[in-house]
């Protein structure tokens, strides 16, 4: 295992603080794809050339699929189910993966979203910060629908299988794992603002990967959104890890904490929550997991712009625990 990160821009700069900070293995972010709508080979071989400059690795992107609420999403027909759009989008998607194998990088993530990350007011943690809060109780389902109307379960796995036969076969094809993230929180079964979360419990994530299997068919491993879904996230998260992980389901993870449980907690430092850290890198490690730990969703502080001290922590508290894992503490 090895620290990892997402944030972006992919600029010399980022690049430059990962690596004071010992981030060797990141998910990079090209430049936006423009007219053109995906990105060539030529395009991901410059960006992988740069971060390889920098004695970092290139290990996944984003195919412009992000956790953006759906008016706000680069690829909206996809979930929408609007054709012919959403066959040319799923198409731009497919060149991508074509191109990111031509470049050598092994890993695309993404999300299959309507409502985006949905969350309640603000929490005040440790000397101030900001902590990321979802309480259901406290939530206004206002207006009551998106503007992608009502989203039942069916609708929405439709949207999800038609994307997943004919990306899947792309992705075999081209030996390139598509990791695909949870709905972050999950919702009750009657939906929120008209929309059915199937991504966002246990079972959902087994449907998903059982409706294309492959070995390059997995998880964009939210540790965070899964304990989310959890009734009692630090007792159940831990058989969670080893059961995607046994089955070589887990791609990449986002390795953070959070207070409480399923429809009321709290992002926290990934110190102060209630999921045992230690424990769960163990789990990780030894059902066989390889790939990145990623900080993720960090407590926030206006005397933090941008949010590098936490980050920095972040890497640091993980890259220790990877080292006492490796000398078997």
């Amino acid at each position: 295992m090895v620290v990892g990160c997402q944030r972006g821009p992919t600029s010399d700069q980022m690049l430059d603080y990962f690596k004071r900070h010992g981030v060797d293995h990141i998910c990079g972010h090209p430049a936006p794809s423009g007219d053109k709508s995906y990105w060539d080979r030529d395009d991901l071989l410059q960006l992988r050339e740069r971060v390889e400059e920098r004695g970092i690795r290139l290990m996944m992107i984003e195919p412009e699929m992000s956790s953006a609420y759906i008016t706000r999403a680069k690829r909206a027909s996809i979930m929408l189910g609007q054709n012919p759009d959403r066959d040319r989008q799923i198409d731009f998607v497919c060149k991508t993966i074509q191109a990111a194998a031509q470049a050598g990088i092994p890993a695309l993530k993404y999300n299959m979203t309507i409502l985006g990350v949905v969350r309640t007011a603000s929490a005040t943690g440790r000397g101030g910060v900001k902590l990321s809060t979802w309480k259901l109780k406290e939530a206004k389902q206002d207006p009551p629908l998106t503007e992608a109307g009502p989203m039942p379960a069916d609708a929405m796995w439709e949207r999800i299988t038609y994307f997943l036969d004919r990306v899947i076969p792309v992705a075999n094809e081209y030996k390139v794992r598509m990791a695909c993230h949870p709905h972050d929180p999950g919702m009750p079964p009657a939906g929120y603002r008209g929309v059915d979360r199937v991504l966002g419990t246990i079972a959902g994530l087994r449907r998903l990967l059982s409706i294309r299997e492959s070995p390059y068919h997995g998880l964009n491993f939210c540790q965070g959104t899964v304990a989310e879904m959890l009734e009692d996230p630090g007792k159940e998260i831990y058989s969670v890890i080893r059961e995607f992980a046994g089955k070589g389901k887990i791609f990449n993870v986002h390795f953070r904490n959070i207070r409480g449980r399923r429809d009321d907690f709290v992002e926290t430092f990934p110190d102060e929550g209630d999921i045992d850290m230690w424990k769960a890198l163990l789990a990780y490690k030894k059902a066989g997991y390889e790939g990145m730990l990623m900080p993720d969703h960090m407590p926030t502080h206006p005397d933090d712009p941008g949010g590098r001290q936490a980050f920095a922590y972040g890497y640091g508290y993980i890259k220790a625990m990877i080292q006492a894992a490796e000398a078997g503490g």
